[in-house]
């Protein structure tokens, strides 16, 4: 039975259990017409549910946790010696035991103990299997009978599911905190290793980025010039070149998109405008790359050639033209939301000492939102400095330091994707670079939004 099957199961299972908790109550009930029931029907159901369907569910995890590793000592015990002695020869014959219990291709000719580990693995999986079945429909019977048997007009069903509920949301942002912190202990201790290969004042403040791809490991005793130049200036300075063309396309048209939408549009034309322009922040970033590529780099190149400007088709400008168009939404949306929550006392005290539409909007209503609009602004930088796609089509990828826009460059993000494409060693310093520039961006782009973040926190607090 496949993990979906399984789940669909615990859902029917839950959904029965939750009709026969239903039932109960009314029952109960109907036998204690002078007591009040504690709590609603749909609180017993619920309770009968969750006894029958949890229990059930961590047995489900423990299983899944423990038993691959219990199998794997028991075929462990089943091969050669001189195969389980030896860690190397053990991962790549339980790999192809693995492919052989799952009916896959190997390369050579199985032998005969490998296939007898094979039919072993897979006789154990389907007894584990079966146990973890059976186990889990004993709990889920116990779970419901227990469940089932103690409604009472005294039990208090609502406290119980009202705790776990309080629970799941309390996993749920435990999780997301330690993904966060996950990634970024992973990043600090593969960046730790680079830097032992590579001096973080040569990383950090160099100007020539020239690694040398290897596909065999660098050790200890081969830390010369042969590794190559890691300087991150370059890629740092065609990030945020790219980032300022894409702000000063997305600040102006998207700023006044959320001024019109917000203080002249009708609001039919609102309903229909907002929509379409938030399409924009939709569609997929490798589409914006084609376009970028196909349509935006060639035109700002024969518009290069008729004023006397050297354009490439593939550089920074195009690149941040097409990105700039990317985030207006990002812009125009939160900005638009921000302005209409400007308080209309506000509107109307200006109008009645007699100033226009236009001061009012200018010297009231922009000043007001000013900080939940620089938030904004922050929040689409964040997003245009952690672009990829758009810059690997359109920016010339060139790791040249250089203030020119009409030139090709890269950026950092392009760089992490570079360094981990291709048959490369990941224990040599032109692989483990990846992760002190991914480690790098993750600062940048939370010390903007935790600015953005702190700003629109005091807008909020001011206004609401």
């Amino acid at each position: 039975m496949s993990n979906l099957t399984l789940m669909m199961a615990l859902l029917a299972l839950m959904a029965i259990a939750y009709q026969l908790g239903l039932v109960r109550t009314r029952q109960v009930a109907g036998q204690h017409p002078t007591q009040r029931m504690h709590s609603r029907p749909h609180h017993y159901g619920m309770m009968v549910g969750l006894w029958a369907v949890l229990p059930a569910f961590f047995v489900f995890l423990l299983w899944s946790w423990g038993s691959p590793w219990a199998i794997q000592q028991l075929l462990t015990a089943q091969l050669p010696d001189a195969i389980a002695q030896d860690p190397q020869e053990l991962r790549v014959a339980l790999r192809r035991i693995g492919n052989l219990a799952a009916n896959f291709g190997v390369v050579s000719e199985a032998a005969d103990w490998e296939l007898q580990a094979a039919a072993f693995l897979r006789d154990t999986r389907q007894l584990s299997n079966g146990l973890m079945l059976a186990l889990m429909a004993a709990v889920a019977a116990a779970g419901m009978l227990y469940s089932y048997r103690n409604i009472s007009p005294l039990h208090r069903a609502r406290n119980q599911i009202e705790k776990v509920v309080k629970t799941a949301l309390v996993l749920c942002s435990t999780v997301a905190i330690l993904t966060t912190i996950g990634i970024v202990l992973s990043m600090v201790g593969e960046s730790l290793r680079f830097f032992s290969f590579v001096s973080p004042m040569d990383f950090f403040f160099g100007t020539t980025w020239n690694p040398r791809f290897s596909t065999s490991g660098v050790g200890e005793g081969s830390l010369t010039g042969d590794q190559g130049s890691f300087g991150m200036l370059p890629l740092l300075a065609g990030t945020f070149m790219i980032a300022c063309i894409a702000m000063l396309v997305a600040i102006p048209l998207g700023l006044l998109a959320a001024i019109y939408l917000a203080e002249y549009a009708s609001p039919k034309l609102r309903a229909t405008a907002k929509p379409i322009i938030e399409v924009l922040a939709g569609i997929p970033t490798i589409v914006y790359g084609f376009f970028a590529l196909v349509t935006v780099g060639p035109f700002l190149s024969d518009m290069g050639e008729a004023i006397g400007l050297d354009i490439r088709a593939t550089s920074a400008l195009t690149a941040g033209v097409v990105m700039g168009i990317m985030i207006i939404p990002f812009i125009s949306s939160l900005s638009d939301d921000i302005i209409t929550q400007v308080p209309k006392s506000l509107r109307d005290g200006s109008l009645g000492l007699g100033a226009t539409k236009s001061e009012t909007i200018r010297k009231v209503v922009l000043p007001a939102a000013l900080p939940g609009i620089v938030g904004a602004i922050l929040l689409a930088a964040s997003r245009a400095i952690g672009e990829t796609m758009i810059v690997v089509l359109a920016a010339g990828n060139s790791p040249s330091l250089t203030a020119n826009p009409f030139e090709a460059v890269s950026t950092m993000t392009v760089t992490i994707v570079n360094q981990l494409t291709g048959d490369n060693d990941f224990s040599s310093p032109q692989s483990l670079v990846a992760f002190a520039l991914g480690l790098t961006l993750f600062v940048i782009t939370l010390l903007l939004n935790v600015v953005a973040l702190v700003i629109v926190r005091k807008y909020r607090e001011q206004y609401e």
